[in-house]
């Protein structure tokens, strides 16, 4: 049996030392498997396409990095904004723009710390200007950025926010 590149020979093994080696693979993995979930990568057609099929929805899609402070220091606020809001036709989409050769050891690692319930994904793609352009004309590229979306409509803002604000916003596009 091959087991991540690790040859074992199984036939010397009684059951339950097997069945011991086994479960002790499975807990190491699962953890790792579960949090890799957590974060996808995704491209600005696959963010589009994920708007686009929740079109009775509101977006509230949050631009970050692991290196921002002020993002990082935000990041609880739409955390308690989405769960404040759960039963609503509402997602907090969390997008960062970390560097892809960081997405585990700073971005997975990071939403495992803060136990992040909100999707969150790294942004998967390469020409930086090109993305901004197609998020917000205006964004000069800066974060934390935020762009809530409604029935078509884009509201895009190059600010911090808080949990009044992000409620305040909310309310206003009801």
């Amino acid at each position: 049996m091959a087991i991540a590149g690790t040859s074992i020979n199984i036939s010397g093994l009684s059951c339950s030392r097997m069945k011991k080696i086994l479960i002790v693979i499975v807990l190491f993995c699962l953890p790792a498997m579960a949090f890799n979930q957590r974060v996808t990568l995704i491209t600005i057609d696959q963010l589009n396409e994920r708007i686009g099929k929740g079109r009775d929805t509101i977006f509230v899609i949050n631009f970050w990095a692991t290196w921002c402070s002020p993002c990082i220091k935000e990041l609880s606020f739409f955390e308690k904004f989405g769960i404040a809001n759960r039963a609503e036709k509402l997602k907090v989409l969390l997008v960062s723009v970390n560097y892809k050769s960081e997405l585990n050891s700073a971005v997975i690692k990071y939403v495992k710390k803060e136990n992040i319930k909100s999707e969150v994904f790294l942004l998967d793609e390469k020409d930086q200007q090109e993305y901004i352009n197609r998020i917000d004309t205006s964004w000069s590229g800066s974060i934390p950025a935020t762009l809530f979306i409604k029935n078509g409509k884009r509201l895009f803002f190059e600010k911090d926010f808080t949990f009044d604000d992000l409620q305040t916003m909310y309310k206003s596009l009801n």
